[in-house]
């Protein structure tokens, strides 16, 4: 799966009326990605970690803690990808995403799940990117 079929899947998996917390988002990908093919599980993984990694910078998370800024990117990630793109561009993007505390931590289990379900497996597979909080040391550098 390449950038452009991420977002696609993710923009035909949204809701159609706001989804705060991710969840329906979350099963919808889980849904459409659990009828296979695996690799299609494995390249939402690795693009879901990369989108995530490139947010894991300190102009976005330098004042919060490990958990909301991994759950507050994945938001960011969730709203699709022209709010993805301009929050990228703008840092004063995510701020109304960590201080409204939006959430889409269920985006994280996404290829889990879906994996599980298709391979009746546990998910037992890193990705090239870590989208742990902190893990982009780039983006951490003081300049």
């Amino acid at each position: 799966m390449d950038e452009n079929a991420f977002w696609q899947l993710i923009e035909a998996c949204s809701p159609s009326v706001p989804d705060p917390e991710g969840d329906e988002l979350a099963a919808a990908l889980t849904a459409r990605l659990a009828n296979g093919p695996v690799s299609d599980v494995l390249g939402f993984a690795e693009q879901l970690s990369w989108a995530l990694y490139r947010l894991d910078r300190k102009e976005y998370g330098d004042a919060l803690s490990s958990d909301q800024f991994l759950y507050t990117r994945a938001a960011v990630v969730a709203a699709g990808r022209q709010e993805y793109e301009s929050v990228l561009r703008d840092p004063k993007r995510f701020t109304p995403y960590a201080t409204d505390l939006v959430w889409a931590e269920a985006l994280l289990c996404v290829a889990d799940n879906a994996y599980e379900q298709l391979t009746g497996e546990e998910w037992d597979r890193g990705t090239r990117y870590s989208y742990e909080s902190y893990s982009n040391t780039a983006g951490w550098t003081v300049t």
